[in-house]
């Protein structure tokens, strides 16, 4: 299954835990989406996830259903290493 990069921006700050992640996790599952982790900006109105979905259209409808931005939306398939070397993400 594709992965992809999500940019979320928010109008403010997010709230660490993530009271709603139960609820996101249970509509990305009706969905066929994976939340795999996040990165939150140090202003904490900035996440960057990594999803495992079948199309950007999976990930924008469990977004829109959530109630969470889906800004930017980019299919990736793989990681440059320090070493310069490109791994897959499978």
């Amino acid at each position: 299954m594709p992965y992809f990069i999500i940019e979320r921006n928010y109008v403010e700050d997010v709230a660490v835990p993530v009271e709603a992640a139960p609820d996101i996790n249970l509509i990305n599952d009706e969905e066929d989406v994976r939340w795999l982790y996040s990165f939150l900006s140090v202003d904490r109105r900035r996440s960057y996830c990594l999803y495992e979905a079948p199309s950007i259209e999976a990930i924008l409808t469990a977004a829109e259903r959530a109630g969470v931005p889906a800004d930017v939306v980019t299919e990736v398939d793989g990681r440059i290493m320090p070493s310069g070397d490109l791994v897959p993400l499978n």
